[in-house]
């Protein structure tokens, strides 16, 4: 019964997620981990692209986030996911990049925005 449950709502997941993000992010989430926030400090996850944006959440140095591809600039991390790790840093280090998260750990899943230059390839 609890298979059959967990598979109930991975498929549930799985078609939100289908319908929110559209066909060209709909298979494939990229996975990147937060990394040179200032100690103490942690990534904002914003609203909108922007640092005055509504904050939605905050994950430490570590935390592994689920991006869905789509950065500001017209940049796709699917796109350059075989590029250096280096170079894919470099392209997005001054762009917002969207994320798919539950900030309020409810299981309820948004998209929200991080700076580039706090995340890398994980």
């Amino acid at each position: 019964m609890k298979f059959r449950f967990h598979a109930a709502a991975a498929f549930a997941v799985a078609s939100t997620v289908l319908a929110f993000t559209g066909p060209s992010h709909a298979t494939v989430f990229a996975a990147w981990q937060v990394t040179n926030v200032p100690f103490g400090d942690a990534l904002n996850v914003r609203k909108y692209p922007a640092g005055s944006s509504q904050k939605q959440a905050a994950y430490p140095n570590g935390a592994v986030l689920q991006m869905t591809g789509r950065c500001t600039g017209g940049i796709n991390l699917l796109d350059i996911v075989k590029q250096p790790v280096w170079t894919q840093e470099q392209k997005i280090r001054y762009r917002w990049c969207e994320v798919w998260h539950d900030p309020a750990q409810n299981g309820k899943f948004v998209t929200g925005w991080v700076y580039g230059k706090y995340i890398t390839p994980h």
